[in-house]
């Protein structure tokens, strides 16, 4: 199965123009995001949205706006007037969801909520993620005697598997 989840920055506003043969709307856009090597250049790819996403995507986003997308990596060859191919990455966008904390409902996808769940941590946070569940292990058992639980120590590594 072909798919791809990138994290990247708008370089070029979303274009939108239609098909001529039914008039489908098709929105295009370059983004970019970081090379995996520290000396290389930031990496640019072309993203193009169908439908009711591609209408979306050219009101929702501009130059600027850190996203993260969903969707299919394709290669398209193309001739160059040089004499040769050449190969360049596609992405085809199936969601797109903006970064600032603003949650975006995409055509394709279920109703968001900008409620963050408890168990969930901000990768901004130096502070874990606790539940109820959580705390519940840290608290004395049912039927055990008092200051007995404070005395024994679970040995997480005497767990059987």
């Amino acid at each position: 199965m072909n798919s791809c989840i990138i994290m990247a920055q708008i370089v070029r506003s979303p274009e939108l123009r239609y098909t001529q043969d039914n008039q489908t709307p098709l929105a295009e856009m370059l983004v970019e995001f970081e090379a995996l090597r520290a000396d290389d250049p930031p990496v640019t790819l072309k993203v193009v949205g169908w439908g009711n996403l591609a209408s979306e995507i050219q009101q929702t986003y501009s130059v600027g706006d850190r996203v993260v997308i969903e969707g299919r990596l394709r290669m398209n060859t193309v001739d160059r007037t040089e004499g040769f191919k050449e190969k360049r990455a596609e992405l085809t966008a199936s969601r797109v969801h903006k970064l600032d904390g603003e949650a975006h409902r995409s055509s394709h996808s279920p109703t968001a909520s900008t409620e963050i769940p408890s168990n969930v941590a901000s990768f901004n946070s130096s502070e874990p993620a606790t539940s109820e569940s959580d705390n519940a292990d840290l608290e004395e058992p049912v039927g055990s005697q008092a200051g007995e639980s404070a005395q024994t120590d679970k040995n997480l590594d005497d767990i059987p598997f």
